[in-house]
């Protein structure tokens, strides 16, 4: 299974091919949008791996844009025992929400790709034509 080491929004992250993230927030950036990274730290397999100083050269992940988000309010309270001294303050981090669909090696060559993404309405109709099937019999 090959997987990536990227960099992004000042923190790193291992990725693997069809894998979803939580990252930063991506800024002008639209929902069903395709993104590229550059900035490839390592890359490889269960065999080989190419390390970068700092980056690899050439090397590149891209990746499709789910939606952009905020996370759950996280409060942050200050006391001061005894003066009577308090503070309340709330924050809601900026995400980007991203699915991984190809990792490029140096020279341009694809290394792991995503599966499709397959939609099961085929399969509910199938389940409900046997439903209606049984009810008309009895």
């Amino acid at each position: 299974m090959s997987y990536a080491i990227i960099q992004t929004g000042g923190k790193q992250y291992k990725v693997k091919a069809g894998e979803i993230l939580k990252i930063e927030r991506l800024e002008d950036s639209k929902a069903e949008t395709k993104i590229e990274f550059k900035e490839i730290l390592a890359y490889g397999d269960d065999k080989i791996i190419e390390v970068g100083s700092p980056t690899v050269e050439g090397a590149k992940v891209e990746a499709n844009l789910i939606e952009n988000g905020k996370n759950r309010t996280i409060l942050i309270f200050k006391k001061r025992r005894r003066q009577n001294s308090r503070r309340k303050n709330g924050h809601r981090q900026q995400y980007s929400l991203i699915r991984i669909s190809k990792i490029f090696s140096k020279d341009g060559k694809v290394l792991a790709e995503a599966e499709k993404m397959v939609k099961p309405k085929k399969k509910i109709e199938k389940v409900e034509a046997k439903v209606e099937a049984e009810t008309a019999s009895k």
